[in-house]
């Protein structure tokens, strides 16, 4: 078990970076939500600075009975360590330390020919970080597995899927363990054109064909960062018995800056 504790690197950035001013922000951008909270197998969720995307966080999070056990799946924006880069170090937030769950990260790892540790990926990593308060402020005693994805093949997305849902079946804890896939949607094009583009992917995501969703991204182009990392929560959603998606919110950066000629896109979705 590492003893590693990893610092935030966007905090005071991306959002405050004290305890107090974060829990309000939270609660500022959190809009009016269903009294029952969902269970899910997984959610889609944008990672740029709340003051752009943290409303749609906040609203997709905020709708989900959140478990003390969260894997977390984010792009690796920074090129820095392994491939796939699981990190076993505690996370130091401004609402308090964020713990691995070490068993569960073990057991994934040891499951897996693709799944290394590595801190790198994550130490400058921001895609998972700001997914991090959200959930703590909806569960207290949260417990992650976080895991950074680079830019592979549809296959080893089928591997890692393959060996997450391995574990959480022999866990016999389906319920009890959340999946959170960090995404922005198209990045800096006229909303006209981000729109078209973003709305084509979540159709995509709609119809529950990881490879198709793979493919329609990959091969048209489209800036979407998190491609792998949503795709590998659809194949393990598959695997556990999912059968619909819900688009909780789409906006864009526009509808805070005024500049719809460069926007980017931000969507929450649910996967049950």
């Amino acid at each position: 078990m590492s003893t590693i504790t990893r610092s935030p690197t966007v905090s005071g950035r991306f959002y405050p970076g004290d305890n107090n001013s974060l829990r309000t922000t939270i609660q500022d951008l959190t809009g009016t939500l269903p009294e029952q909270k969902q269970s899910v197998l997984a959610a889609v969720s944008p990672h740029a600075g709340y003051v752009y995307s943290g409303s749609v966080a906040a609203d997709t999070i905020g709708r989900i009975k959140i478990p003390k056990n969260v894997i977390l799946l984010g792009p690796n924006h920074t090129g820095k360590g392994k491939p796939i880069a699981l990190s076993t170090a505690t996370w130091d937030m401004p609402m308090g330390p964020v713990p691995v769950n070490w068993d569960l990260a073990r057991a994934i790892r040891d499951a897996s020919d693709v799944i290394e540790e590595d801190e790198l990926a994550h130490q400058y990593e921001h895609s998972l970080e700001v997914q991090l308060p959200f959930l703590q402020m909806a569960q207290p005693e949260l417990s992650i597995v976080p895991i950074a994805i680079s830019h592979v093949s549809y296959q080893i997305l089928e591997k890692i899927s393959l060996s997450i849902a391995g574990v959480i079946k022999q866990s016999g804890q389906k319920n009890d363990i959340l999946m959170v896939a960090s995404s922005d949607m198209t990045h800096y094009e006229p909303r006209i054109d981000a729109e078209k583009k973003d709305h084509f992917v979540l159709k995509k995501l709609a119809e529950m064909n990881p490879e198709l969703l793979y493919r329609s991204v990959t091969e048209n182009h489209i800036s979407m960062c998190g491609i792998m990392s949503v795709t590998v929560a659809l194949l393990v959603s598959l695997q556990l018995g999912a059968t619909k998606t819900e688009l909780i919110r789409y906006t864009d950066s526009g509808e805070v800056s005024g500049d719809i000629d460069q926007v980017v896109g931000y969507a929450g979705v649910l996967i049950s």
